[in-house]
């Protein structure tokens, strides 16, 4: 059990619990002059730095074992010709490893603060308030080099700031305070919480954030320390907390990482730990030292350092403290499980040692695993006693097992995690009841995170870290430092899709390969890009489009097989096609991938360069009419807005009819327009457009009847507009035949009249029937008795040896039915007894209520029992009608049975 002595040994005692620093990384390369490299594809180069001293610079870790950013301090004395006279912005890992290096932005406001944030992206607070982002790895200003300005005008600049991973609250010096929940946004959106009431007379000690999803609001709880007072300060209002408690000023606070506790260090030198709501003090710890710390911090949940120069205290919530002495200045970096201690010459990790690690390595400890632990090295040095231990632990085996496992997930250093998973697999042997595939998981996890710990990597992970991180986030990161080849590797070894991490570096190394040609770049992409079936290669081409080399962004697109795989592919790969000028194969990628929207972008695109900027509409429609699903959606298109261009589509293909039939369709639209109901000038161009339509219907065989019947439209619509010309009235156009001529009779214009029946050859039968009922529409009774006497045919002379019935080839009912439509019932008697057919009598005498007459005249009729009930009919409301009816139908059927 000496190893197991020797490990225990490393450890402190805090109360009842273990604590053990874990050194990570030692020394630090940036202790001695290094060469930054701005990027894995410049192929080396870069800018010399010096020794960094945390004590004269403004330093940014991020956690989850994240990169190191740091500026000199231009506030901070420095030895002369120890730092370069220009500042600097240097990232590092958390090994030391210089990243990148840029010449800090000139002529800003003081840096008053860096921060990373949950993204990583780098985020520097000016002393005016502003925001100034930088793109990792290379630290470029981004999205433009300006600062985003976060306080209101006339607030006096910055006095205090607390990030966190997705923003920051603002203590101005005029004692206000203003938030961001959106420090990665390109235009963040400030608010400014509620006046906080701070006199001038009074100061601001100190401040935290309890952060949003901590409180049941959503928004940030800023805690300020004012004199003797906590405030609580939201958007809604703001709250005096702890009064009853008599903390006393307040000269240092950290909230716990899950939000609940507040470590407040008070001008008396307490250490008090209280819940965010200030009900009641937790515990209590009287320092040596009044003075307050340069930094506190939680470590876990279940202790609190404090770092003065050349002291970093522990303190829980029981016995003594744990005193750690360092003769350099250091930084705290808070983790989820821990404390990262980062100084000028090492990086440590403080935390509290694992229950599993406990069992095992404590000293005396007799438990399960500590004993299946001792049984391996027994059974390493051939020694009986390894089965006496497993006798032992027979029956908790799996527990013992379990305990291995997962202490060796705990452990940094490689060969103390081979020793407890050779213990676990000797408890393997034995235990066939023990899920296998937690001890594989196990080994594939810490191989991920040996090879991320590597100093050349630099992030170092616990096993917790890494599990709330999550794989696809830590490749993520991975390569966003440009650590491709290791992030590919992770991803094929965990069957992660290797997509993201082949389409990063084929973007990376096109924009890092400007020299390289096109066809000698285009080679070494596809090797890569080829290990990863269904990659986007329209993805690559855009960057390469969008990094200026459009002959490689062609090349590229020529090798995406599949664009109607994923919608994604087709949206990135039609455009692309556009910019490089490749309308033909841009309209075919598009039809491929069957979305409609895809290919009327097309359409529109090449109709614009071809049809308007070139002036070559042919070419357009030839392009489109060899492809129907293109030529479908354009007549679908122009049908509704373009009708010029479809009518030239239509010629120029040899459908003549579909552009017939447009023509028409445009003279319907033309007749609609209310100015055409005002006059001639729209009767022009409609008469044209039919007269064109005419034409093209008779071009062809199969639209003999579109041919003759647009011809007469045509001819109508002519004699229409004239007499709306010679009788200044526009009532005409639009009319048929038939109301055409009722018109221009009810008007007195008969010879107008007999013009359009002789025009368009309309039958005598129909003629009296139209001037019939146009007299009798005006009224003019005079005219329609005179109209009944004429003896000779319209438009003929007079023949004295014809009769009437002869003339006349309607006869009178259609004076009839006019005189009882228009309810004159004198007048139709002038010529209902005038009708030859006793049926049309009887019936003509019931429309008039007249029931003696009509049955009289049915009586004369051959089918008068017919006759009979229709008339019965008619007159149902009269009963004294039906009464005559049945009694002359009687009369009738008694003489016809003699």
């Amino acid at each position: 059990m000496s190893s197991s002595v020797s490990v225990a040994a490393e450890w402190d005692l805090l109360s009842d619990r273990f604590y053990r620093r874990i050194t990570l990384y030692s020394p630090l390369p940036w202790s001695a002059p290094a060469i930054v490299a701005t990027s894995s594809f410049s192929g080396g180069g870069g800018a010399v730095i010096g020794r960094l001293d945390l004590s004269t610079h403004i330093v940014a870790a991020a956690p989850f074992g994240g990169p190191i950013a740091a500026v000199r301090d231009d506030s901070k004395i420095v030895q002369l010709h120890s730092e370069p006279s220009r500042r600097r912005l240097l990232l590092f890992t958390s090994s030391g490893h210089p990243i990148a290096s840029a010449p800090w932005p000139p002529l800003l406001p003081r840096l008053h603060s860096l921060a990373f944030s949950s993204s990583l992206s780098l985020v520097a607070l000016l002393s005016d308030g502003s925001l100034l982002r930088f793109r990792l790895p290379d630290l470029q200003p981004t999205p433009s080099s300006s600062p985003v300005p976060l306080l209101p005008p006339a607030s006096g600049g910055v006095a205090d700031a607390v990030f966190w991973g997705g923003g920051v609250a603002v203590l101005t010096e005029d004692n206000r305070v203003v938030v961001t929940t959106d420090i990665e946004a390109a235009d963040p959106h400030p608010r400014e919480l509620a006046d906080p009431g701070v006199g001038d007379e009074e100061q601001v000690l100190c401040m935290a954030v309890v952060e949003p999803q901590f409180v049941m609001s959503g928004s940030p709880e800023v805690l300020l320390a004012v004199g003797d007072r906590v405030l609580s300060i939201d958007e809604d209002g703001v709250q005096v907390l702890g009064e009853e408690l008599e903390i006393g000023p307040v000269q240092k606070m950290a909230v716990s990482p899950n939000g609940k506790l507040l470590a407040a260090f008070a001008h008396d030198g307490r250490l008090l730990v209280i819940p965010t709501d200030f009900s009641r003090i937790i515990f209590e710890y009287e320092c040596d030292s009044a003075l307050p710390p340069d930094q506190i911090a939680w470590c876990g949940l279940d202790s609190v350092l404090l770092y003065w120069p050349e002291v970093l205290l522990m303190v829980g919530p029981n016995g003594d403290p744990v005193q750690y002495n360092y003769d350099e200045p250091v930084k705290l970096i808070p983790e989820c499980d821990g404390v990262r201690i980062l100084s000028n010459s090492s990086m440590e990790f403080l935390h509290r040692v694992p229950d599993s690690t406990t069992l095992i390595f404590g000293i005396g400890s007799m438990s399960p695993a500590a004993l299946l632990y001792d049984a391996r090295d027994h059974y390493d040095r051939q020694s009986a006693k390894a089965y006496d231990n497993y006798q032992l632990i027979s029956s908790s085996l799996p527990e013992a097992i379990e305990a291995c496992i997962d202490a060796a997930g705990h452990e940094f250093d490689a060969s103390r995690q081979r020793t407890l998973l050779r213990a676990a697999t000797y408890g393997l042997a034995f235990c066939s009841r023990f899920p296998h595939e937690r001890f594989q998981e196990m080994c594939k996890t810490l191989r991920v995170l040996n090879a991320v710990r590597d100093p050349e990597i630099g992030m170092p992970l616990t096993i917790k870290q890494y599990k709330l991180l999550t794989a696809p986030v830590l490749i993520g990161r991975l390569i966003n430092a440009n650590k491709h080849l290791l992030a590919l590797r992770i991803s094929e070894y965990l069957n992660l899709n290797p997509e993201v991490v082949i389409m990063h570096w084929a973007c990376e190394k096109i924009t890092a390969s400007d020299t390289i040609p096109d066809t000698v770049l285009l080679e070494g992409l596809l090797d890569k890009l080829r290990l990863c079936k269904g990659i986007s290669y329209a993805a690559v081409a855009a960057h390469a489009d969008n990094s200026g080399r459009r002959r490689l962004a062609a090349m590229l697109v020529d090798h995406e097989s599949q664009p109607s795989k994923q919608a994604s592919y087709s949206s990135l790969l039609i455009p692309l096609l556009l910019s490089i000028d490749e309308q033909e194969k841009a309209l075919s990628k598009a039809i491929e991938s069957g979305d409609t929207d895809l290919v009327y972008l097309v359409l529109f695109h090449i109709w614009q360069k071809i049809a308007v900027e070139k002036n070559a509409p042919l070419d357009f429609f030839g392009l489109i009419n060899a492809r129907p699903l293109a030529r479908e959606l354009f007549m679908a298109y122009a049908r509704h807005s373009k009708h010029e261009a479809l009518k030239d589509f239509f010629l120029s293909t040899g459908r003549l009819q579909d552009a017939a039939f447009l023509l028409l369709k445009e003279s319907r639209e033309l007749e609609k327009n209310p100015m055409a109901s005002k006059g001639s000038p729209l009767h022009g161009p409609q008469i044209r457009l039919i007269e064109q339509a005419h034409r093209l219907f008779a071009e062809t065989k199969e639209h003999v009847f579109e041919s003759k019947a647009s011809e007469e439209h045509a001819k109508l619509l002519r004699s229409q507009h004239d007499l709306e010309v010679s009788t200044k009235q526009a009532i005409f156009v639009g009319s048929s035949v038939s109301d055409t001529i009722k018109t221009c009779i009810a008007m007195g214009n008969e010879r107008a009249a007999l013009k359009v029946k002789s025009e368009f050859k309309v039958p005598d039968k129909r003629w009296y029937w139209l001037k019939t009922c146009a007299l009798a529409t005006v009224g003019n009774w005079d005219a329609l008795e005179k109209f009944s006497k004429e003896k000779r045919p319209p438009g003929g002379k007079f023949n004295l040896d014809a009769n009437w019935s002869s003339l006349n080839p309607t006869g009178y009912k259609p004076f009839v039915e006019a005189c009882i439509d228009a309810g004159q019932k004198t007048e139709a008697l002038k010529y209902i007894p005038k009708l030859a057919d006793p049926r049309e009598r009887s019936e003509a005498y019931a429309r008039m209520g007249m029931a003696k007459e009509a049955a009289d005249a049915a009586s004369q009729a051959k089918d008068s029992d017919e006759l009979f009930g229709r008339l019965k009919l008619t007159l149902a409301q009269n009963s004294t009608a039906t009464s005559i009816f049945d009694t002359l139908r009687d009369r009738l059927s008694f003489q016809g049975a003699y």
